[in-house]
């Protein structure tokens, strides 16, 4: 069962109908035979979706998911967002090898620090982060631009799981919710997708390691 922190408020861009059928896939998603590669079966997520100013449109829960992985999700939402445009859609997990030392973009996780005022959620009157920028960059898997009618109309981020699993679950919602239209991506066959370096190989150009033997490629 979904735990919604908020409903999406007026100030998001992308429609609440869209934001809803998004993370309506969640539930579904989660339950899956494979669950996702990941640790937990079914999976313990929480879900996150920006529009393209960054503002926060929706942060939800299933399951028991990681208290610290809320900020994760939206971070990994933010960094789809921020990083992905009308001719070229990077994944998080895509960005995994340039960011490490040595690589082209190593220091891109300081560029856009995650907000501390939206670190935990408190209270009981909704998320304080709804409608906000809280920002944040993650480079490894989780985060996927969301595309409608040609254009990035936002991100979509999950965290709960290893990050492997946690691509999976994004792709698979998205694609679900059908907001996965997009011009060419970096990653596996011309697309966004999570590419896995060889094992005993270090990560290099788009790829990202293997999180455990249970990967899968959504």
């Amino acid at each position: 069962m979904l735990a919604a922190s908020a409903a999406p408020v007026a100030a998001c861009d992308i429609p609440a109908a869209t934001v809803g059928r998004i993370q309506g896939k969640l539930a579904s998603v989660v339950t899956r035979p494979d669950a996702n590669g990941g640790i937990f079966k079914p999976n313990r997520m929480w879900s996150a979706i920006v529009d393209r100013k960054g503002e926060l449109c929706s942060i939800v829960s299933v399951g028991d998911a990681w208290p610290g992985s809320r900020a994760i999700a939206i971070a990994k939402a933010a960094t789809a967002n921020d990083f992905s445009n009308d001719a070229l859609a990077l994944s998080t997990a895509n960005l995994y090898a340039a960011t490490q030392p040595g690589g082209s973009l190593y220091g891109l996780n300081n560029s856009n620090p995650f907000n501390p005022d939206y670190l935990v959620q408190t209270g009981t009157g909704g998320d304080p982060a709804i409608g906000k920028t809280p920002g944040g960059i993650i480079t490894f898997g989780g985060g996927l631009a969301l595309y409608g009618g040609g254009k990035v109309i936002g991100g979509l981020g999950v965290s709960g799981d290893s990050s492997c699993a946690d691509h999976a679950i994004a792709w698979r919602m998205r694609k679900l919710a059908g907001y996965d239209h997009i011009p060419a991506g970096a990653g596996l066959n011309g697309t966004d997708n999570i590419v896995y370096a060889k094992a005993g190989s270090a990560p290099t150009g788009f790829e990202q390691p293997h999180c455990f033997p249970s990967d899968i490629t959504p």
